[in-house]
């Protein structure tokens, strides 16, 4: 349990120290961020806010895990995938910012990188952590042998996580502080299941979240990029797939799914209908161009992040099956 506390502490700190270094740096080399001209009109005086925070928000996370937790598979894992996509996010925050290409990375070279992470993680998944195809059901409370298809799952998991948090990455403070809430759910299950080192591994992306909310919440000082965003979300799917609760997962982060499948519903019917169910997405753009106030929207994402995170953890305290 000091462990944990540890753990939370020094990404806290590392990402509050890294923080005021970091931030002039990225304004001086003017990796600024560019606001898309169809969004809301409040946004425009962002144009210029330093991106890319996500190089010490990440840095938190791994200093922090890497210190009070044992070189376990399961740290390996967690840490391998959000380490890759760092790299990924990287990437393509610099050719938007560095190279002034707008569309970053294309659509089938980041699904590459994440079908390469998807691949490791199955191999030292099923060979080093035991984990079986087979996969728990809520609300059902029965378990499913997926066979072959849970490795589709995990790839999957990995690839809608990863773009989930990347898309909830909106508003100032919106990933940032949903993902503390969904990293202290996964603590929590973590040490329900003994897994303790996994369960440092949530808390130093809580206290790293919590840290960088610090310069993140609005008005923002900067912005965690890619970089931050599709790191964070590789962490999101590592906690899923390291319980193997990959479907309470999708309770835990309702939010994140939400933004999701907000951006595929508005695709679906445009395409189809030529109409947009909501007044723009992701949807939390949906409730400030309805009249919200950027910081009303956060509160409320999170408050919904939090019921989800509390649900998530009655399902799994109410069965009785053996989810590992």
């Amino acid at each position: 349990m000091i462990d944990i506390f540890t753990a939370a502490a020094i990404a806290l700190g590392v990402v509050i120290m890294l923080g005021p270094i970091l931030i002039p740096l990225l304004h001086k080399l003017k990796f600024g961020q560019s606001i898309r001209d169809e969004g809301p009109a409040s946004h425009k005086v962002k144009s210029g806010t330093p991106t890319m925070g996500g190089i010490f928000l990440i840095a938190g996370i791994v200093i922090a895990t890497l210190f009070s937790a044992q070189f376990t598979a399961d740290t390996f894992l967690a840490l391998f995938i959000v380490i890759g996509h760092f790299f990924l996010g990287f990437a393509d925050d610099y050719i938007k910012v560095v190279k002034k290409r707008n569309l970053g990375l294309r659509a089938w070279q980041k699904l590459l990188g994440q079908i390469f992470i998807a691949a490791v993680t199955i191999y030292i998944a099923t060979n080093y952590l035991g984990i079986e195809t087979t996969i728990w059901v809520p609300f059902i409370g029965d378990t499913v042998n997926l066979g072959a298809l849970y490795y589709v799952l995990v790839l999957l998991v990995i690839v809608g996580a990863s773009n989930a948090v990347n898309l909830t990455d909106g508003l100032d403070g919106l990933a940032a502080g949903c993902m503390a809430i969904a990293a202290l759910a996964y603590c929590v299950v973590a040490m329900i299941m003994l897994k303790s080192d996994l369960a440092i591994f949530c808390a130093a992306t809580v206290g790293a979240c919590i840290g960088f909310l610090v310069f993140n919440f609005h008005p923002a000082k900067i912005f965690m990029g890619d970089t931050g965003s599709l790191a964070l979300g590789g962490a999101f799917a590592a906690m899923g797939i390291l319980t193997h609760t990959e479907l309470v997962l999708i309770v835990i982060g309702f939010v994140f799914v939400c933004e999701a499948m907000s951006v595929i519903l508005q695709v679906i019917s445009f395409q189809t209908t030529g109409k947009r169910i909501f007044r723009m997405s992701p949807i939390h753009h949906h409730f400030e161009l309805g009249g919200w106030s950027e910081v009303k929207v956060v509160f409320v994402f999170w408050t919904v992040g939090l019921i989800g995170g509390i649900l998530g953890i009655i399902l799994l305290l109410g069965s009785s099956v053996r989810i590992i």
